[in-house]
């Protein structure tokens, strides 16, 4: 069977690292070739030259029996390739159909003029909204849409352009069960159409379910190909992290019980919106609280009101004893309360700063007076608290100096950890705090959880991934529907009963 793509002995050097080293890399029609590796591994950097971003500093690349050096933007799609990021690109102030026809929308003749045929617009993106499954007008704008909707039409918009190669990376980090199922379903789909498909997943059940083969890079390097149903799933972990890995969850354990000393209260809270209503739980001294349900349940919609993001209607929140009365983030951060949102990159960081500049970021708020628009920068103290956070949080980057963009999404992770911790926050939300990161990341932002939870920090987890709140969370409260339906100690939950807690009306 013939490729429909070969990437021969790709080699990408940055200033100081080199990125990948002598990498091959083969796409047929019609399969699904799943990319595999720790962050940082340059799986991302392998398909950014395949979608023309970066250019290799050596190799070479195959499509349909041409030979290039290198791709542009243009010669990628002009050759059927289409890339779905793992961070959402849609423009908020635009439309579903206007976002899926950026660049390229139908036009006609009006009157002597050439303008936008929106009919066409809205016929062609209705069928590729059917075909995602996603029930919205082509006329609603993207700021209008949760995340899980924003990927959906991400994929709609790759579909398209009639790809021959589509490269998925992490397509399903913010869908439900049933999204993801249908996602799947659209991918045979694909695959009966003899598109291939290049699949970046830090989920590995996914890997037996929908891949053919599977190649596994690390720290730049090419480890090897297997076919997907001949390998098991502990062999790719040790192929990942060079080491036998025995479980993901290891050495977080859970507190000693016992303890019952309240560290954080919510009571009878209601957002002024009512997409969360009459609200109460307590985070004990030494524990992480986990918070289940399904997407758009009211989880996060209840972190960004303790937070003072959202208006509250009524309710009290009390952190160690003393009652907050939180009106906006600043105030939030100023009596010690942290947020690790769940989307990173457009309310996790400043893209256009240095690490060390995001590191100190929040230390410097809390240190501010009046509201934030008074206070002194100290170069030399900054980047102390950037060289601190690096250190303990194991940050690998080439120096403080480095732009954040530049990082792996879990380095990037530890960033946003770092600067709450450098303004000693006492309550720390973390919100899917391990979507998109690596098996190994996901080990160490755990560990820093339970640390944080020993040394006497309030410590709440929102997570859609079933399996890390039970090994991680000493409890676990229920959503549906923006209440809380019931608190389980870890004991007591298992997948089943937090699922039908999180869906049955009773």
């Amino acid at each position: 069977m013939g490729y429909l793509l070969e990437m021969k002995k790709i080699t990408k050097k940055f200033p100081g690292v080199t990125a990948l080293k002598d990498i091959d890399f083969q796409l047929r029609p019609g399969e699904v070739h799943v990319l595999l590796g720790e962050n940082g591994a340059g799986k991302s950097t392998l398909v950014k030259i395949l979608s023309g971003v970066y250019e290799p500093t050596e190799g070479t690349i195959v499509i349909n029996g041409k030979e290039y050096a290198k791709l542009t933007p243009k010669e990628s799609i002009e050759n059927k390739i289409s890339i779905i990021y793992q961070e959402i690109s849609l423009i908020d102030e635009l439309s579903i159909g206007e976002n899926i026809y950026v660049g390229k929308l139908p036009t006609k003749k009006l009157f002597n003029m050439t303008v936008v045929d929106y009919k066409q617009v809205e016929k062609n993106t209705r069928e590729l909204l059917k075909k995602v499954g996603l029930n919205k007008e082509p006329s609603v704008l993207a700021k209008e849409l949760s995340i899980s909707e924003k990927q959906q039409v991400e994929i709609a918009k790759a579909l398209s352009y009639n790809a021959k190669v589509i490269i998925m990376d992490e397509p399903t980090s913010s869908l439900t069960i049933e999204e993801t199922k249908k996602l799947f379903e659209i991918i045979k789909q694909l695959k009966n159409e003899d598109v291939g498909i290049i699949y970046i997943s830090h989920k590995l059940n996914e890997i037996k379910e929908i891949g053919d083969r599977v190649t596994v890079l690390k720290d730049g390097t090419y480890v090897g190909t297997r076919d997907v149903r001949d390998v098991e799933i502990e062999e790719l972990v040790t192929m990942m992290v060079g080491r036998e890995l025995k479980s993901k969850y290891m050495n977080v354990g859970h507190r000693q019980k016992g303890t019952k000393e309240v560290v954080f209260k919510v009571s009878n809270l209601t957002r002024a919106d009512k997409r969360v209503r009459n609200v109460s739980f307590e985070v004990y001294k030494g524990e992480i609280l986990g918070f289940a349900g399904l997407i758009g349940s009211g989880r996060t919609e209840l972190m960004n009101a303790i937070f003072g993001a959202d208006k509250i209607d009524s309710g009290e929140i009390r952190l160690f004893g003393e009652q907050l009365a939180i009106k906006s983030p600043y105030q939030a951060i100023k009596k010690g309360m942290a947020l690790i949102t769940e989307n990173r990159r457009e309310t996790g960081f400043f893209p256009n700063f240095e690490i060390w500049k995001n590191v100190s970021i929040e230390p410097l708020i809390k240190e501010s007076k009046l509201g934030g628009i008074w206070g002194l920068l100290n170069r030399s103290k900054e980047r102390d608290y950037a060289k601190k956070q690096k250190d303990l949080l194991n940050i690998k980057c080439s120096s403080i100096d480095q732009n954040i963009t530049e990082l792996s999404g879990g380095n990037q992770q530890k960033v946003i950890v770092g600067k709450w911790l450098a303004a000693e926050s006492k309550l720390i939300i973390f919100d899917e705090p391990t979507k998109g990161i690596d098996i190994g990341a996901k080990s160490e932002i755990y560990n820093i959880m339970r640390e944080l939870s020993d040394n006497g920090k309030a410590v709440i987890m929102v997570s859609s991934e079933l399996p890390e709140l039970l090994a991680v969370c000493d409890r676990i409260a229920v959503f549906r529907e923006g209440e809380l339906r019931t608190i389980l100690t870890s004991d007591e939950a298992t997948e089943e009963k937090i699922l039908l807690a999180a869906t049955s009306a009773k």
